[in-house]
């Protein structure tokens, strides 16, 4: 077990051109095993089910993760006490289980430790940048008193909150990745993913990208973007993708959670491990050496990440010694068929089927365009009422 501090840190490994392979969605997970609800997405679960996202992370370091983000994904006091929600734990001692959790995992392998912040319901309810860095702050708090590697800003749909994020976390002086849940459309307010980069790595941000709400190869064209700008205007950063696991072709701005689907229908849309690997290969020839997954990544996901770039890495992940490369392993099985597609070719053709005769084959996205400021997103202690509902039941009908 390597003793805290030792291992190279993560930009030691980009500077030097190494791929860093980041875990998956924590919250989509855990929701599916029964330790996350869904509607808060809150992460109590470090607290409360200490063994489940031991055993996640550890999956993750198997299947190839280099880095143990820290399940502290909407963990601010105003999200957990958002709407009603009521818990048996304080934030602090969430972070700073989602922290213990994390670095012992990762001490069990080459991984590093980040501890990571999300958009607030303050920001969405117009708070000052006082108030909204003072709830950055707590959060941080315990990150410098647990020692994470590195800070990671993730799931930003306003570029103005991400950089006061990143402006707190930089006054740490570890290195700080930041990350938007964005397309190509750009932010909520129609920042572009350009300016978003540009104004993020002036904010101090090392790696910059996005993450969440949108499909692998749309999240790599969103950091193509990026980058470009980043570039034409003289700066240096690395860049990373943490994308969703699931395909996103007729999404809107923003993204995921405006599918019918969304968020307990959603299977259909999952890719296989050999779409994962093209994302892989895709991400790395953009130049993108941080690629990780979000919401629906499992680790067999984060396995064909690592075994795509396996030649890059100089080594494969300890998961592959269960799975043949490219089905290879169907050699050993009992059925001839079955044999005959343990090859390369057969799985990058194949074209999988739903299942479902009346399945269409894309949905139409909500799209209520509210975004911050608007009466819908004012956020509160409270739980939500029945008076509250209807309304919004009612418009949703109306569309569907």
């Amino acid at each position: 077990m390597a003793p805290v501090g030792s291992k190279r840190g993560v930009l030691e490994r980009l500077n030097a051109g190494e791929v860093v392979i980041g875990d998956g969605g924590f919250v989509f997970a855990l929701e599916k095993r029964g330790y996350v609800k869904a509607g808060p997405w809150t992460p109590e679960a470090a607290a409360e089910h200490p063994e489940a996202v031991r055993q996640l992370h550890r999956e993750f370091l198997r299947a190839g993760s280099n880095v143990m983000q820290t399940f502290t994904f909407y963990a601010s006091d105003d999200k957990l006490e958002n709407r009603g929600n009521k818990l048996s734990f304080t934030g602090q001692q969430i972070n700073e289980a989602a922290c213990d959790l994390a670095r012992e995992v990762a001490n069990e392998g080459d991984a590093l430790v980040a501890g990571g912040v999300s958009q607030t319901p303050s920001y969405l309810s117009c708070k000052s940048e006082e108030e909204v860095k003072k709830t950055f702050k707590k959060q941080l708090d315990v990150f410098i008193k647990k020692n994470v590697d590195l800070l990671i800003a993730e799931y930003f749909e306003h570029v103005e909150e991400a950089e006061w994020a990143v402006q707190v976390l930089k006054a740490t002086g570890k290195p700080v990745a930041a990350t938007l849940c964005i397309g190509p459309d750009g932010d909520m307010h129609g920042v572009t993913p350009g300016e978003c980069a540009v104004r993020l790595v002036k904010a101090g941000a090392d790696i910059v990208g996005v993450n969440c709400h949108f499909d692998p190869l749309t999240c790599v064209k969103t950091v193509v973007m990026m980058k470009a700008a980043v570039e034409k205007a003289g700066l240096k950063a690395h860049y990373m993708t943490q994308p969703l696991a699931y395909h996103t072709p007729d999404c809107s701005c923003q993204g995921f959670i405006d599918l019918p689907e969304f968020p307990f229908a959603l299977e259909p849309r999952i890719l296989t491990r050999w779409e994962m690997q093209q994302y892989a290969r895709e991400a790395y020839k953009a130049g993108i050496r941080y690629i990780g997954g979000c919401c629906g990544f499992e680790p067999y996901h984060i396995r064909a990440v690592a075994e795509e770039l396996s030649a890059e890495r100089g080594f494969l992940p300890e998961a592959s010694q269960k799975h043949g490369l490219w089905g290879s392993g169907l050699e050993m099985h009992t059925k001839p068929w079955v044999r005959a597609r343990a090859r390369r070719d057969y799985w990058e053709k194949l074209k999988p089927a739903s299942g479902r005769p009346l399945c269409p084959s894309m949905s139409t996205p909500d799209g209520w365009g509210v975004t911050r400021g608007h009466a819908a997103l004012m956020q509160q202690k409270e739980a939500t009422t029945a008076e509250q509902l209807r309304p919004l039941f009612q418009q949703a009908d109306a569309k569907h």
